[in-house]
């Protein structure tokens, strides 16, 4: 395991929170650790990964809905991610290559990976989607 992903799960084990699987995955030269869970927003549980390696960055990812993308929704559904990630710093918006729509947070770790600081972002994290998911999801089952 690499020095940020163990500092991580250090961190949740002082803080006794257990609501992460752990995943270390097999033959990856940056020795990549995969912290998941979910984060519950409007009644929804979406999956969420903070993604931790030897690189200086942090990655906290979201599927905040999965086959998104559809031919009556396309247009909209593109013009509200580039407006909402030109709009809020800390997150990006995009559709991945399935069409699930998705939300990431890269941080960068110069030092040591501080746990409240991963941590936080997750806060930040539900704020925006408890305003915005309902504004997304509209959007996506318009083509319904």
């Amino acid at each position: 395991m690499n020095k940020k992903a163990e500092a991580f799960k250090s961190y949740l084990e002082e803080k006794n929170i257990k609501v992460f699987e752990v995943e270390e995955l097999e033959g990856d030269n940056q020795q990549t650790t995969v912290f998941r869970s979910h984060i519950t927003t409007k009644g929804q549980q979406l999956p969420v990964i903070v993604i931790l390696d030897e690189s200086i960055f942090a990655l906290v990812r979201v599927q905040i809905s999965p086959s998104a993308l559809t031919d009556s929704n396309q247009l909209e559904l593109l013009k509200i991610i580039n407006e909402e990630s030109a709009a809020y710093k800390p997150f990006k918006l995009y559709l991945n290559k399935d069409g699930d729509l998705m939300l990431d947070v890269c941080l960068v770790i110069e030092d040591k990976l501080k746990g409240d600081t991963v941590y936080t972002m997750f806060s930040l994290i539900i704020d925006y989607l408890d305003n915005n998911y309902r504004k997304f999801m509209k959007c996506i089952w318009q083509g319904d």
